[in-house]
This record gives structure tokens, C-alpha cells and sequence, in this order.
């Protein structure tokens, strides 16, 4: 009865704010975040937290300025996933482009297939969602919904243009599978994680325990690696889908100390677009949650 009740709830805050304007339903959203910003403190605590580590330097008033905008850009994104099935390659001409697709192209070009460094930044899924729309479908690393009814109701929208998902707890064949055939992937590296599927490398100049899959598929198979994000730009008042240079894995002797590298150049390529764009990464994940040994908790 809860599953059906969360369903139901979704599929009728997804036809709602599906069908209203744009700018009103940006509106509810944002209202909506603002009460999930002041009701949840222990969210509140962790973007402190996290961003009394990144910008050690910054007052809390303008950490404070950054959290609220995260809230913003995620209510964004709320309407932006419940609108998407309206969306075709006309109409988002005017408010949705893409920069940087020669990387890509030059990427995909080699025939060896291409792993997207993203992230919890700008509007992830929306980034994908438009590749594909725009003629280049790709697969996408996630975590099942643990209501199974949800899951494929959100992936069915995800999918609508020829993308396809690979689930966390089963990717490596799936992943390897698409590069081989030429494929694209992209995997979201800024989560928090555990050995041995972790290692550590510096995030904001902070030891983050950092996803190590990405560097191992791109070595054994020889895949192009690009970072790319969906991001907000006020100045043009529509999202850039950015794709950036490619990213070198080392291909030395040293098959531990290739990975541990080109998983450091993933994070480190994901730092300098966050702190292009700092309102709009998820500070209140914990992303530093796991510690080297020894280390207290940060959290």
C-alpha cells in the first residue's frame, strides 16, 4: 500500500507540474524546495559542512547563498524531469544547446567507446535526456528505486529516446558490453564510496573514498573518457549541455597506480566545473563520509 501511495504521488506531481507553465511550475518548485530547506536541518548541517570544506575560506553568509541555491536548481530540475515527455528537438531549441560536442565527437569517432565523467551537478538528468534527444542515446549507471513500480516509471521517461540504464548492483558486464560495441555511458563519479570498490583521492583537497570502475573499464578497454555536464547559464538563461576535453588514463606498468591516477584526473575534472558552478552541485550529500583509516568522521 505505501509503494502504491509514493506511485501514485509522483505520477500526480509529475502530471501536474507536466502540464502547467513552465514558469509557474518552476514557481511551486521552488516554493516547494524552500520548504525542504528550512523543514530537513540535518540536510542543512551537511551542506555546512561540506562547504566549510571545500571553501574554507568563504563567510557563512555566502555558504549560505550557495546551499540556497542548490535547493533552487533541484526544484528546477524537478520540473524540467516532469516536463520531459513533452520535450522534442524543436522545442527546446531556444532554452537548450550544447557546447564542447566536437570532444564528443572526436570521442565516439575512435570507435572504442566513451565513458562520460559526471555528476550530482547542474541538471544530471536532464543531460542525458537530451543527448539522446538530440540523436545520441547513451546508457546510464543508477541505483534501483527500491520501489520497483517507480523505478520503471522514471525509467521509462529516461529512456524514451533510445538511452538505456545499467543498475549499480550489476553493471560491470553491461558497462563492458557497450564499449565493445562502441557505446556511450555516462557514470556519476561524485558519490560517496567504500573499498574496494573506492579509493582515495583528493576532493577539494580532501581525501574522498572516489568510484575506481570507471578507470578500470576505460584502461581495459581502451574507451575514450570526457567529462559532461548540464548546467544553468544566467547569462543565457537556458542549460548548456558542456562537454569537456578528453581525460588521459595512464597506460603504464603499474595497473594500480594507472587507476588510482585516472580516477584522481576524473575527480579533479569534476572539482573545477563544480567550482565553476557551486550552487549547483548536491553539497548535502556526505561526501566525505568514509574516512582513511585512523581518520575520525568527519560528519
Amino acid at each position: 500500500m505505501r509503494q502504491r501511495f509514493e506511485y501514485w504521488t509522483v505520477v500526480a506531481v509529475a502530471r501536474l507540474l507536466g502540464r502547467l507553465p513552465r514558469a509557474l511550475a518552476r514557481l511551486l518548485a521552488g516554493m516547494l524546495a524552500v520548504s525542504v530547506y528550512c523543514a530537513f536541518k540535518r540536510l542543512r548541517r551537511v551542506g555546512t559542512r561540506n562547504l566549510r570544506l571545500a571553501f574554507p575560506d568563504l563567510s557563512d553568509k555566502a555558504r549560505k547563498k550557495i546551499l540556497r541555491g542548490v535547493y533552487r536548481h533541484l526544484g528546477w530540475q524537478l520540473v524540467e524531469f516532469c516536463r520531459m515527455t513533452r520535450y522534442t528537438a524543436e522545442n527546446t531549441r531556444s532554452w537548450m544547446r550544447t557546447e564542447g560536442l566536437d570532444h564528443y565527437l572526436a570521442a565516439q569517432a575512435r570507435g572504442k567507446g566513451v565513458l562520460v565523467v559526471t555528476g550530482h551537478l547542474g541538471a544530471w538528468e536532464l543531460s542525458s535526456f537530451y543527448h539522446s534527444l538530440m540523436g545520441h542515446p547513451m546508457g546510464m549507471v543508477i541505483r534501483r528505486l527500491d520501489n520497483r513500480r517507480l523505478d520503471a516509471f522514471v525509467n521509462g521517461i529516461r529512456c524514451m529516446h533510445g538511452n538505456f540504464v545499467l543498475h549499480k548492483d550489476d553493471f560491470g558486464r553491461g558497462l563492458l558490453t557497450a564499449m565493445h560495441a562502441g557505446g556511450t555511458v555516462g557514470i556519476l563519479m561524485d558519490t560517496n564510496m567504500t573499498p574496494p570498490q573506492g579509493a582515495f583521492v583528493d576532493f577539494f583537497c580532501v581525501p574522498a573514498c572516489t568510484a575506481t570502475g570507471l578507470a578500470h573499464v576505460a584502461r581495459k578497454t581502451g574507451a575514450a573518457v570526457l567529462p559532461g555536464f548540464m548546467l544553468w547559464e544566467p547569462a543565457e538563461r537556458r542549460y548548456v549541455l558542456h562537454f569537456g576535453p578528453e581525460i588521459e588514463i595512464p597506460h603504464t606498468g603499474d595497473v594500480a597506480g594507472d587507476i588510482l591516477e585516472g580516477t584522481r584526473r576524473c575527480t579533479q575534472a569534476i572539482e573545477s566545473w563544480v567550482r565553476r558552478y557551486p550552487d549547483q552541485w548536491l553539497w548535502i550529500h556526505r561526501r566525505w563520509k568514509t574516512r582513511p583509516a585512523g581518520e575520525p568522521g568527519l560528519y
